[in-house]
């Protein structure tokens, strides 16, 4: 930290960065970017901490820092404060996070003429304050803050400009007075949760009840309850995963055409509850499988979730095995299926998954390929380990593994076994030509490139998906009856 000359009659305004300039916490966002690259880092985490937070961020920060050209800045305070440098005011970065990470952004920024962040002393509340009092007295200064810990350096400042505020800071520092600016343009939380758990998503989880629907018994109500568990305790599971992954990807994701516009990644959804979040639901899913479910289904659960840590933390960045893997935790949730209500998975119902599925894991890394491309990239992706050129393989190997579940299929319809489960059998056969059109048009339209970054997605909402999936259900019911 150094010292500034700044003459008496100059206004002072002191920002604060975490959660008021960039919105997010840059300590947490470092965190998860040291685990992502080295996850064998994480059991010096607690032995950093005992030493002080200060010492804490130091080393985290000797590993991992985010770019300071990815953070998602607070673009109205940061017009308003350019606005004021105009005038003539000096802007001073003053914040808890580590000096390193605090001068990144100063020098990204180009607006601020100090920064104050922390070295040895952890440079907050308090601590801040003092800081700010030695170099501009008692009431020499303006304040942005948004958090509890900014109380006490708002009663120091002359005025007090509150930034999206924590839970009853705004009303606190109201009460200290000398108010400035209010900055809060937060949507509803609940929205932004939503779209944080990916709720959407969830709809993947019906996978669950394939089994239940192959074993002809979706009209016994308590396997069907079973099932409507099992696929809770997915979803919970799976939106878990969801923000555990999305924290480990923020600096891919603030890269991406519609990824950086995820909660986290934007900066619209708060990281601590977040993690807060995570955990929660984590206890749920797993709390309400062993409580309800059978032990069989618990496991297969477990083995889920390990099987997203794995892929999450390294297997997403290892070729083709990523597309496998992504397969494989689509056809888990339909061992899970069969796990809940206790149903014996046939050789046909699990090759048909796999290869299915692998066409759509296909898809989803051909989609990101072919934005890349059009956006005139070169090289590998962001995050991925492929190259951009590498599309028109995944095509091919996308487009065969898609035409082999249909051979999957019409095998099943021919079989014996399956041919003794329905009265009418050669109805089935009107599932083929359904399956080849959809999976040739999903293929197509990636092509083009207009294909959604998550083929499901695009299945749910696309409306030619929907009647496909009407129709294909329809032609077994008509084989049954």
């Amino acid at each position: 930290m150094t010292e500034l000359d700044v003459s008496k009659s100059r206004r002072i305004i002191a920002v604060d960065l975490d959660g008021t300039l960039v919105r997010s916490d840059l300590l947490v966002e470092s965190v998860f970017l040291l685990l992502r690259h080295k996850p064998q880092f994480f059991f010096h985490l607690l032995s950093w901490l005992f030493r002080g937070k200060a010492y804490f961020k130091r080393r985290i920060a000797d590993i991992a820092m985010p770019p300071a050209s990815t953070l998602p800045y607070n673009l109205p305070l940061l017009e308003w404060l350019r606005v004021q440098k105009a005038q003539g005011a000096c802007l001073v970065l003053a914040t808890a996070s580590e000096a390193r990470l605090a001068r990144g952004v100063a020098d990204h920024l180009g607006i601020f003429e100090e920064v104050l962040g922390s070295e040895q002393v952890n440079l907050a509340s308090s601590n801040k304050r003092a800081a700010l009092v030695q170099r501009y007295g008692e009431q020499g200064f303006e304040y942005a803050g948004n958090s509890t810990a900014d109380l006490k350096v708002w009663t120091a400042a002359s005025r007090t400009h509150v930034v999206n505020p924590e839970l009853n800071v705004l009303g606190k520092a109201r009460r200290i007075g000398r108010m400035g600016e209010l900055f809060d343009d937060r949507i509803s939380y609940f929205k932004v949760l939503r779209k944080a758990l990916r709720l959407h998503q969830w709809a993947k989880n019906l996978l669950v009840f394939i089994p239940l629907f192959a074993a002809h018994k979706l009209t016994q109500v308590p396997l069907l309850l079973d099932g409507a568990l099992a696929f809770l305790c997915f979803g919970a599971c799976a939106s878990s995963v969801y923000l555990l992954n999305d924290l480990l990807d923020l600096q891919d994701d603030r890269q991406h055409r519609t990824k950086r516009h995820r909660p986290l990644a934007a900066g619209t959804f708060p990281i601590f509850q977040a993690m807060i979040w995570m955990a929660t639901l984590l206890v749920i899913a797993f709390g309400a499988a062993l409580l309800w479910l059978p032990d069989r289904f618990a496991l297969v659960l477990l083995a889920y979730y390990v099987l997203t840590l794995a892929y999450s933390f390294w297997l997403k960045r290892v070729v083709m095995l990523d597309v496998v893997m992504l397969a494989l935790l689509y056809t888990v949730r339909v061992v899970a299926g069969a796990a809940a209500i206790a149903v014996p998975l046939t050789f046909w119902i699990l090759a048909f998954c796999m290869f299915i599925f692998l066409s759509l894991a296909f898809v989803k890394r051909y989609t990101e390929l072919y934005e890349a491309k059009e956006r005139g990239r070169s090289g590998a992706a962001p995050g991925r380990g492929y190259m951009v050129q590498d599309f028109e393989l995944l095509a091919s190997l996308g487009g065969a593994a898609g035409y082999l579940s249909v051979l999957v299929l019409a095998l099943y319809i021919n079989d014996s076994a399956s041919v003794a489960l329905y009265a009418h059998p050669t109805w089935m056969w009107g599932a083929c030509p359904l399956l080849l059109f959809w999976l040739s048009r999903v293929w197509l339209l990636a092509h083009r490139g207009q294909m959604h970054d998550d083929p499901i997605v695009f299945a749910l909402r696309d409306r030619v998906s929907r009647w496909v999936g009407v129709v294909f259900a329809l032609v077994f019911v008509l084989a049954a009856l």
